[in-house]
Protein backbone atom coordinates (compact mmCIF):
# COMPACT_ATOMS: atom_id res chain seq x y z
CA UNK A 1 0.00 0.00 0.00
CA UNK A 2 1.55 3.22 -1.28
CA UNK A 3 1.02 6.57 1.05
CA UNK A 4 2.77 8.41 3.58
CA UNK A 5 3.33 8.88 7.53
CA UNK A 6 0.88 11.79 8.69
CA UNK A 7 2.13 13.43 11.80
CA UNK A 8 0.02 15.34 14.06
CA UNK A 9 -0.04 17.17 17.62
CA UNK A 10 -2.92 17.22 19.51
CA UNK A 11 -3.05 19.46 22.12
CA UNK A 12 -5.90 19.87 25.34
CA UNK A 13 -6.31 21.86 28.22
CA UNK A 14 -10.28 21.68 28.79
CA UNK A 15 -12.57 19.69 30.31
CA UNK A 16 -10.96 16.03 30.86
CA UNK A 17 -8.07 16.74 29.21
CA UNK A 18 -6.45 12.95 28.65
CA UNK A 19 -10.48 11.86 27.14
CA UNK A 20 -10.02 14.43 24.67
CA UNK A 21 -6.55 13.34 23.62
CA UNK A 22 -7.77 10.11 23.84
CA UNK A 23 -10.92 10.39 21.43
CA UNK A 24 -9.43 12.66 19.25
CA UNK A 25 -6.28 9.81 18.03
CA UNK A 26 -9.16 7.58 17.70
CA UNK A 27 -11.16 9.70 15.03
CA UNK A 28 -7.97 10.39 13.42
CA UNK A 29 -7.17 6.61 12.46
CA UNK A 30 -11.04 5.90 11.91
CA UNK A 31 -11.38 8.44 9.38
CA UNK A 32 -7.88 8.79 7.80
CA UNK A 33 -5.36 5.56 8.08
CA UNK A 34 -3.59 3.39 10.30
CA UNK A 35 -2.28 3.92 13.77
CA UNK A 36 1.45 3.32 13.29
CA UNK A 37 2.61 5.41 17.02
CA UNK A 38 1.32 7.62 19.56
CA UNK A 39 3.60 9.40 22.28
CA UNK A 40 2.89 9.21 25.98
CA UNK A 41 1.21 12.30 27.29
CA UNK A 42 2.93 15.62 28.38
CA UNK A 43 2.06 18.99 30.02
CA UNK A 44 2.70 22.05 29.42
CA UNK A 45 1.45 25.71 29.81
CA UNK A 46 0.34 27.38 27.95
CA UNK A 47 2.53 28.34 24.64
CA UNK A 48 2.10 31.96 22.71
CA UNK A 49 -0.69 33.36 25.81
CA UNK A 50 -1.06 33.14 29.36
CA UNK A 51 -3.29 30.76 31.14
CA UNK A 52 -4.46 29.08 34.11
CA UNK A 53 -5.23 26.08 32.50
CA UNK A 54 -2.01 23.49 31.49
CA UNK A 55 -1.86 21.51 28.81
CA UNK A 56 -1.49 18.11 27.93
CA UNK A 57 0.32 16.72 24.63
CA UNK A 58 0.67 13.68 22.59
CA UNK A 59 1.92 13.21 18.99
CA UNK A 60 1.17 10.36 16.52
CA UNK A 61 1.45 9.11 13.44
CA UNK A 62 -0.69 7.35 11.01
CA UNK A 63 0.16 5.86 7.64
CA UNK A 64 -2.57 7.09 5.06
CA UNK A 65 -3.07 7.59 1.36
CA UNK A 66 -5.07 10.63 1.89
CA UNK A 67 -4.42 14.53 0.16
CA UNK A 68 -2.41 16.66 2.60
CA UNK A 69 -5.51 19.22 2.36
CA UNK A 70 -7.92 16.50 2.96
CA UNK A 71 -6.42 15.56 6.18
CA UNK A 72 -6.16 18.94 7.48
CA UNK A 73 -10.08 19.11 6.77
CA UNK A 74 -10.46 16.05 8.99
CA UNK A 75 -8.51 17.59 11.63
CA UNK A 76 -10.64 20.83 11.43
CA UNK A 77 -13.95 18.87 11.27
CA UNK A 78 -12.26 16.80 14.58
CA UNK A 79 -11.89 19.73 16.73
CA UNK A 80 -15.47 21.16 15.88
CA UNK A 81 -17.04 17.57 16.61
CA UNK A 82 -15.39 17.98 19.89
CA UNK A 83 -16.47 21.42 20.33
CA UNK A 84 -13.56 23.61 19.75
CA UNK A 85 -14.55 27.35 18.85
CA UNK A 86 -12.65 29.57 17.02
CA UNK A 87 -12.91 33.28 17.99
CA UNK A 88 -10.55 35.73 16.73
CA UNK A 89 -6.92 35.38 15.38
CA UNK A 90 -4.57 34.53 18.63
CA UNK A 91 -4.31 31.83 21.07
CA UNK A 92 -6.73 30.33 23.10
CA UNK A 93 -7.74 27.70 25.44
CA UNK A 94 -9.37 25.27 24.07
CA UNK A 95 -10.76 21.34 24.23
CA UNK A 96 -8.81 20.03 21.67
CA UNK A 97 -6.44 21.18 19.23
CA UNK A 98 -4.82 18.85 16.48
CA UNK A 99 -2.06 19.86 13.86
CA UNK A 100 -0.78 18.53 11.04
CA UNK A 101 3.18 18.45 11.38
CA UNK A 102 4.40 16.60 8.49
CA UNK A 103 3.40 14.62 5.54
CA UNK A 104 6.16 12.13 4.91
CA UNK A 105 8.69 13.75 3.24
CA UNK A 106 6.26 16.80 1.36
CA UNK A 107 6.50 19.86 1.36
CA UNK A 108 3.21 22.31 0.71
CA UNK A 109 2.67 25.71 0.37
CA UNK A 110 -0.95 25.96 -0.15
CA UNK A 111 -3.03 29.30 1.52
CA UNK A 112 -4.69 27.03 3.18
CA UNK A 113 -1.88 24.41 4.58
CA UNK A 114 1.68 24.81 5.07
CA UNK A 115 3.73 21.10 6.19
CA UNK A 116 6.07 20.97 7.49
CA UNK A 117 4.13 22.92 10.22
CA UNK A 118 6.24 25.91 9.98
CA UNK A 119 6.25 26.80 14.00
CA UNK A 120 6.92 22.65 14.98
CA UNK A 121 10.84 23.22 15.46
CA UNK A 122 10.15 26.46 18.17
CA UNK A 123 7.85 24.53 20.24
CA UNK A 124 9.12 22.09 22.70
CA UNK A 125 5.99 20.57 23.70
CA UNK A 126 5.45 19.45 20.34
CA UNK A 127 9.18 17.98 19.68
CA UNK A 128 9.69 16.21 23.02
CA UNK A 129 6.79 13.68 22.16
CA UNK A 130 7.14 13.30 18.63
CA UNK A 131 11.17 12.55 19.80
CA UNK A 132 9.38 10.00 21.56
CA UNK A 133 8.13 7.98 18.94
CA UNK A 134 10.11 9.21 15.68
CA UNK A 135 13.16 10.76 17.03
CA UNK A 136 15.33 9.75 13.81
CA UNK A 137 13.05 10.96 11.81
CA UNK A 138 14.24 13.60 9.03
CA UNK A 139 12.59 17.57 9.09
CA UNK A 140 11.64 17.38 5.25
CA UNK A 141 13.05 21.18 4.98
CA UNK A 142 16.31 21.51 7.62
CA UNK A 143 17.07 17.71 6.79
CA UNK A 144 17.75 17.39 10.81
CA UNK A 145 16.30 14.89 12.41
CA UNK A 146 13.26 15.45 15.37
CA UNK A 147 15.64 14.26 18.02
CA UNK A 148 18.32 17.19 16.69
CA UNK A 149 15.52 19.58 16.72
CA UNK A 150 14.76 18.97 20.07
CA UNK A 151 18.11 19.53 21.37
CA UNK A 152 18.47 22.89 19.46
CA UNK A 153 14.93 23.94 20.33
CA UNK A 154 14.87 27.92 22.07
CA UNK A 155 11.56 26.97 23.80
CA UNK A 156 13.11 25.46 26.68
CA UNK A 157 10.23 25.74 28.76
CA UNK A 158 9.38 22.70 31.37
CA UNK A 159 7.14 19.61 29.20
CA UNK A 160 6.78 16.99 32.11
CA UNK A 161 5.78 13.22 31.23
CA UNK A 162 2.53 12.32 32.85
Amino acid sequence: MEGFLACFSLGSNLGDRIFNLDHASGLLHERIGTLESISGMYESHSWGYESDSPYINCCLAIHTVSDPLDLMEVALGIEKDMGRTREGSGYSDRVIDVDLLLCGEQVIEHPRLVVPHPRMDLRRFVLLPLAEILPDLRHPVSGFTIAQLLEQCPDQSLVKAL
